[in-house]
C-alpha cells in the first residue's frame, strides 16, 4: 500500500513539491565536508609557500661558498718571501692565510661585511700539504656556508706548481 500526501484542501501533491529546500542536516553535513577539503588545500598551501624560498636560500649559500672558495684558490701555495702572515684578510697573499677564516655574516675580500648576507656563518679550514702523485702537493680547502636552514661544504685543492 502506497502514502499519498495531501495538501490541507485534499489535493494530492505531486512527489517534486515535497522538497523545496535543504534540511539543517545536510546544510551542517555539507559544511563540514567543504571545511574538511579546505583544510586540506590550505595545509598544503602553507607547507609550499613556507618552503617556497628554499632553492633561492640554498642557491645564495653556494654561490657564497663559490665566492670563498674561488678567492681561496687565486692565491699563491705558499707565502712569498716577505709575504703576509697576519690577520688582515684584504691582505691575505697566500691559501695557508685563510686558515681557520670565520666569518659571522659574509664578508668580501677586503674584510668588510655584506650586510644583506648577514644571515650565513662562514668558516674555512686548509689542510696540511698532501702528496699526490708523483711529487705534487696539494692543499685540501674546505668552506662551509651555514644559514637558518642551509650547510653547504665545498671542498677544492690548490696544487702547487
Amino acid at each position: 500500500m502506497r502514502l499519498k500526501l495531501c495538501d490541507f484542501n485534499g489535493r494530492i501533491l505531486p512527489i517534486k513539491k515535497l522538497q523545496q529546500g535543504v534540511t539543517l542536516i545536510e546544510l551542517i553535513l555539507s559544511i563540514l565536508i567543504i571545511s574538511i577539503a579546505l583544510t586540506g588545500v590550505f595545509s598544503v598551501m602553507n607547507v609550499t609557500i613556507r618552503h617556497s624560498a628554499d632553492p633561492l636560500v640554498q642557491r645564495q649559500a653556494i654561490a657564497i661558498a663559490e665566492s670563498y672558495l674561488e678567492e681561496i684558490l687565486l692565491q699563491l701555495y705558499k707565502n712569498p718571501v716577505g709575504g703576509y702572515v697576519g690577520m688582515d684578510r684584504s691582505q691575505f697573499d697566500d691559501v695557508s692565510d685563510y686558515a681557520g677564516l670565520t666569518d659571522s655574516g659574509v664578508h668580501n675580500n677586503q674584510g668588510n661585511a655584506v650586510t644583506v648576507l648577514a644571515d650565513y656563518n662562514v668558516s674555512v679550514s686548509i689542510s696540511s700539504p698532501v702528496k699526490l702523485t708523483g711529487d705534487v702537493l696539494a692543499k685540501k680547502i674546505t668552506v662551509k656556508v651555514k644559514g637558518k636552514s642551509v650547510d653547504i661544504k665545498l671542498v677544492g685543492y690548490r696544487i702547487k706548481i
